[in-house]
């Protein structure tokens, strides 16, 4: 980069940029998630064929749990907590800042973004591997951990596709939303309407039907409230 190209990046551009430990820990984590599938494919050889269906059961399993847990991170993070909270404190001031410019999250490189989950991809997902293939389990157990931690790593990226203008989004991204694979930009616009207490799933959302029609989220914080007299922050006008 340039000296005078340099000197007129303002330090809210320098914000979004990914920064190379950022990147760094992005392709750890992706490695790693490629690193399972390939011992996955693998097994599923070794058995000529055998338990490919199963390995694809588990694979849309994981898909599955992983949009759920984005919903239950989602929920608790919103509602519960500050910036001095240990480990979460950062997470919980930038998904309060979201609320306040929801398009921002489109400005961010992807790494920038990614890097959290992918550094916990990397450490948990070949542990996870390890230990599947020395208690010998099949490429179904390997096929539903990979799914489930790709799945999770790339939420975030998921949920700034969600705010994207749809002229901008990749062909395939739009096709896949409007699929109903990737949560669109329709159904998670729910959530950004106070009090930001439905649509937190942020893979498919397809949960998120389920969560809101029963009331899920709503009858915990009521337990919490009962146990603890900490109300949710979704009880407010405004997170």
């Amino acid at each position: 980069m340039s000296a005078t190209s340099s000197a007129s990046t303002t330090d809210d551009e320098w914000e979004w940029r990914s920064t190379w430990p950022q990147r760094a820990w992005t392709l750890a984590g992706s490695a790693a998630i490629l690193s399972s599938l390939l011992t996955c494919a693998r097994l599923v050889v070794a058995a000529s064929g055998e338990g490919l269906l199963a390995a694809a059961m588990a694979a849309f399993a994981g898909y599955s749990l992983a949009d759920l847990a984005t919903g239950v991170y989602h929920w608790s993070i919103d509602n519960y907590g500050d910036a001095t909270s240990p480990l979460f404190g950062a997470q919980i001031v930038a998904f309060r800042d979201h609320h306040l410019r929801p398009s921002a999250i489109t400005r961010l490189e992807p790494c920038n973004s990614l890097h959290v989950l992918a550094a916990a991809v990397a450490v948990a997902l070949p542990a996870t591997g390890a230990a599947l293939s020395a208690t010998g389990w099949s490429a179904a157990a390997h096929a539903f951990a990979c799914a489930f931690a790709a799945c999770a790593m790339l939420s975030v990226q998921f949920h700034a596709w969600a705010h994207e203008r749809p002229s901008r989004l990749p062909p395939g991204v739009a096709a896949l939303q409007a699929a109903g694979v990737l949560v669109s930009r329709s159904q998670h616009a729910g959530h950004h309407r106070p009090p930001h207490s439905n649509n937190y799933c942020t893979v498919s959302g397809m949960w998120n039907p389920v969560l809101d029609g029963c009331k899920v989220f709503h009858a915990m914080e009521k337990v919490i409230y009962l146990a603890t007299g900490v109300r949710p922050r979704s009880w407010e006008t405004k997170i």
